[in-house]
């Protein structure tokens, strides 16, 4: 049997396929962004699962997709847990643009990640190309959910939220210094953490013109950073995937409009796609619904 994980910082994704290509068990973990959860931690949070423990000695294939495993040492340690606590598996521990990619398209294009961090890449039809190291959430991550959670809390401080947002966000969150700094410095997940507070936008009954104007300033810097460093930019479709990218799509698409950009698939769960390029591409069984 095949599991496809699709790992993020907040939360992570676990699919059982049978040789068939059948879907056997659908589970989900806490994130394991490997980049940012200790390593003792990555266990913790694998084992407290209901599902995957019985699963561990039964397993042939493992391949795991996640944020924070773009460089060599971080993707080396979830690897390493991985092998462990599935001993008979064929392990692989790649970087989350990977399931994107597959999940978006077969074709050429741009595939880029707006969820709880962000990032993008370069496919050519064969090979996924990343010229732009991901430096994660305290350098780049622009358009990301910890993004705006962090201009959220910034434009609170510095009071330049309107003040019925601001009051709204005071009874959304705990807004005391010293909760934020703790949160920050001392706790891990920072990431996940700021995000938290995007559900601020994208919870609420309407855009209006502050949010829109926020998602907007970040949506354009992910383009002017994230998107146009590619030649490729303006002559193939550029793919989405991720919550936010779901929740802002309408905006995405305005933005792009000011560079001549082609929007093409914006998808929410990457995991279902997955599924389906499993089964034709790894399997070599036809789709089934």
């Amino acid at each position: 049997m095949t599991i496809i994980a699709d790992g993020g910082s907040t939360k992570c994704d676990w699919i059982l396929l049978d040789e068939s290509g059948n879907q056997v068990l659908k589970t989900r973990t806490r994130g394991l962004n490997p980049a940012v959860v200790p390593r003792e931690d990555l266990y913790v949070r694998i084992k407290e699962n209901n599902d995957l423990p019985g699963l561990f000695g039964k397993v042939s294939n493992l391949d795991f997709y996640g944020a924070g495993c773009g460089t060599e040492t971080p993707r080396t340690a979830l690897r390493l847990v991985l092998e462990d606590l599935f001993p008979g598996a064929q392990v692989t521990v790649q970087e989350d643009v990977a399931a994107a990619v597959y999940a978006a398209t077969t074709e050429p294009g741009i595939v880029c990640i707006l969820g709880t961090g962000s990032n993008s890449c370069y496919y050519d039809g064969k090979d996924i190309h990343t010229p732009v190291a991901s430096l994660g959430f305290s350098l780049m991550d622009e358009a990301s959910g910890n993004y705006f959670g962090k201009r959220l809390i910034r434009d609170y401080f510095y009071k330049r939220m309107p003040v019925v947002l601001a009051q709204e966000f005071e009874k959304r969150f705990d807004l005391d210094p010293d909760v934020i700094k703790q949160n920050l410095y001392q706790k891990p997940n920072p990431n996940t953490y700021l995000a938290s507070f995007a559900e601020f936008i994208f919870t609420s009954e309407e855009v209006n013109g502050y949010f829109y104007k926020l998602i907007s300033e970040g949506i354009i810097r992910f383009i002017d950073y994230r998107i146009m460093c590619y030649k490729e930019a303006q002559s193939v479709p550029i793919h989405f995937v991720g919550s936010i990218a779901h929740f802002s799509k309408d905006i995405i698409e305005d933005c792009m409009k000011r560079y001549q950009l082609d929007l093409g698939n914006v998808i929410r769960r990457p995991i279902d796609g997955l599924i389906d390029y499993y089964r034709i591409h790894k399997l070599n069984v036809a789709t089934q619904n």
